[in-house]
């Protein structure tokens, strides 16, 4: 039987501190007060000073309101019955669909043993030019989407949701805006996508701390699908929110500060949610894909630099596009090599291209007299741009493939594509003029 304590030693934001006893770190504790009940999860532990965040908010609860500990961590339902559910950052429905309670699972263990892990071998499959064919998304793979502001990262995960190929999408969304939620659920609604998919969103209007829980939450049911077979792809957005939350619990705590205010263990929080990502040996698997937007394009910002050191590569969204420069995906040669002999040259001579392409274009602002090779190199970017960086471009890596060859063939003989002869041979032959394609 757990004690009940009724004075509280102060309220500081969304955060209450009593003093207890035999409480343990990340155990949950109900609040009664006039107004309303609310839950609360112990962050911080301080001798016998406990602190406690407050899900819902403190608004209306005063110092001498009852505290049950409930002697369990957060947990949420386990079952194929979540599919096509919308949940909020506290594992309440959001859809008006009923409660689940059934098969309860605590949320936020620890990550799986790397002798669990088995080597990534497998691509997933977008049907996005940008990512199959220059920077592969793999299973298992833990990667960031580097953006800012404005730009339509929220279009690109829901484009990513209805085409990937994977058995079961969980999206989780921390300080979205709710026009921007309506977005994600009604398309994905739309399209028949939602009977396989999960969303745990916390709008801007919710109470701030109820957005860090929103990770360990989509990352918990993903892992647990995983072990049932499943592959499973993660979209978190935006982990800068999610930091933000931190940082704001951190002040309110009084702790010192890291870099521009951020906690001191930015690193560990968030590593220790993309390290969930992981291929189990006979069984399924969970990749996660994230959004981090950077203020001001600034790539040195304390979260995007931390989790440049925590993922396996980057996918810079610029101007509505994926650049292929600065982009990065360090897995993808585990499957570049099983896709098609052709894949790793043409990817290298059109960025290569595309390089030359941006040289030429800057001398033509700046009003310098071209040559024929830059009138090349301008038409070769334009058609780059168009048929295979632009978003709305949805094809097979195979048809990537040859639309490749087709830009080249349009814009260069074969000599001038740098192509080894007897890819050249295979397959500048096959392919068509881009017009008929």
């Amino acid at each position: 039987m757990k004690k009940i304590y009724n004075k509280i030693l102060q309220i500081s934001g969304n955060v209450i501190v009593l003093s207890a006893t035999g409480i343990r770190y990340g155990e949950l504790a109900l609040i009664k007060s006039k107004s309303r009940d609310s839950l609360a999860e112990v962050i911080r532990i301080d001798d016998d000073l406990v602190y406690l965040q407050v899900f819902s908010g403190s608004s209306g609860i005063s110092t001498g309101d009852e505290i049950r500990f409930l002697g369990k961590q957060m947990e949420v339902s386990f079952s194929d019955n979540l599919l096509g559910r919308v949940f909020d950052g506290a594992g309440r429905p959001r859809d008006g669909g009923p409660m689940l309670t059934e098969d309860l699972i605590e949320i936020g263990g620890p990550t799986v043993n790397p002798a669990r892990r088995t080597i990534p071998s497998n691509m997933i499959h977008t049907g996005i030019p940008m990512i199959d064919l220059f920077n592969s998304l793999v299973e298992s793979q833990k990667i960031s989407i580097f953006t800012t502001s404005g730009e339509p990262y929220n279009e690109l995960l829901t484009r990513i949701s209805l085409q990937a190929k994977v058995d079961i999408i969980v999206l989780g969304g921390m300080g979205i805006r709710y026009d921007d939620f309506l977005f994600l659920k009604n398309t994905l609604e739309k399209e028949g996508a939602l009977n396989h998919s999960l969303l745990c969103i916390h709008t801007a209007s919710d109470p701030v701390v109820e957005s860090i829980m929103v990770p360990d939450i989509s990352l918990t049911i993903a892992e647990n699908f995983a072990l049932h077979g499943k592959k499973v792809l993660v979209l978190l957005t935006d982990m800068k929110n999610y930091c933000d939350a931190l940082k704001e619990i951190a002040i309110i705590m009084e702790q010192v500060p890291s870099n521009r205010g951020y906690p001191g263990d930015l690193y560990t929080q968030l590593a220790s949610k993309y390290e969930k990502a992981v291929d189990f040996e006979g069984a399924g698997s969970v990749t996660i894909l994230s959004v981090t937007t950077m203020p001001g394009n600034d790539v040195t910002h304390p979260v995007p630099d931390n989790t440049g050191y925590i993922t396996e590569g980057q996918y810079y969204l610029n101007n509505g596009r994926i650049e292929p420069f600065g982009s990065l995906s360090r897995l993808k040669q585990f499957v570049n090599k099983e896709t098609r002999d052709d894949h790793r040259p043409l990817m290298d001579a059109m960025v290569q291209l595309y390089a030359f392409y941006q040289e030429a274009l800057e001398k033509k602002t700046m009003g310098f007299r071209m040559t024929g090779w830059d009138d090349k190199l301008l038409k070769f970017g334009a058609l780059f741009e168009q048929k295979l960086m632009d978003l709305s471009v949805n094809i097979s890596l195979e048809k990537a493939l040859d639309t490749g060859w087709r830009i080249l063939s349009e814009c260069f003989t074969p000599e001038e594509t740098g192509i080894r002869n007897e890819l050249v041979m295979k397959y500048w032959r096959q392919s068509k003029p881009l017009q008929n394609s």
